[in-house]
């Protein structure tokens, strides 16, 4: 009996032995381990105190070489789920959800990572109508960070029902009839989602309005009259 105990004690000390730090937790298990190159190695739990105003919450998921992976759910001090993430690589990939602090889904989101070993990275497109259908196949550069792919939905917490839904292709928006552009180049108050139309010098080009174009045919071929235009001096 005493030489089973003595090698039960031998083994705990060899699985301890290899971490530099680490907490057991209530149950008895291993988690926040940290290996003896200071990486974050398996089950983690983080609790984070509420601060200047700022709700505290509770977090767990595991590491895996000092990086985030597989899913992450984080709570309230009071229990309740407000974050379900997926990463890889230590980068949101996947689907995740937010929720409120009565536990009401508020949004989902859909992201993609890049295996930061590549420089690039081959991904599949697939139709946003028809996800199993391929469309294409583009080259992306590795940027270091998650890139939004895929459909994001706003909800409202109170019905459970999607009130605004957004399509997104590689951190490029889909507009309503499928065309694929930087969000920054989307026209101011469209509510078509069709681009603006543009001259050759890349200029937005504005509509005249009809009282400047039945002016200026009945006026065409006149000379023309200079106008006052407030300014003062000689």
């Amino acid at each position: 009996m005493r030489f089973i105990l003595c090698m039960f004690l031998l083994i705990s000390l060899n699985s301890f032995g290899q971490w530099k730090d680490f907490v057991i937790s209530v149950k008895g298990d291993t988690i926040n381990r940290v290996d003896m190159k200071g990486l974050k190695q398996g089950p983690w739990a983080v609790h984070v105190d509420d601060l200047r105003g700022e709700r505290g919450y509770e977090e767990e998921g595991y590491f895996e070489n000092d990086l985030k992976e597989g899913t992450w759910r984080r709570y309230s001090l009071q229990g309740i789920k407000i974050a379900e993430e997926s990463y890889r690589w230590g980068k949101l990939s996947g689907r995740s959800k937010y929720f409120t602090y009565n536990g009401g889904l508020l949004r989902e989101e859909s992201w993609r990572a890049i295996d930061p070993a590549n420089k690039y990275d081959t991904v599949p497109i697939f139709d946003l109508r028809d996800p199993t259908k391929l469309i294409d196949r583009v080259v992306v550069k590795n940027e270091g960070v998650s890139m939004r792919h895929g459909e994001w939905n706003y909800y409202d917490p109170s019905e459970g029902v999607i009130v605004k839904t957004e399509k997104f292709q590689m951190n490029k928006i889909v507009t309503g009839d499928g065309e694929v552009m930087d969000e920054d180049l989307m026209p101011i108050g469209v509510s078509s989602g069709k681009k603006a139309a543009s001259d050759t010098s890349g200029k937005k080009a504005l509509a005249k309005p009809q009282a400047i174009l039945d002016y200026e045919k009945k006026n065409s071929g006149k000379k023309k009259i200079k106008a006052r235009d407030g300014s003062t001096g000689h």
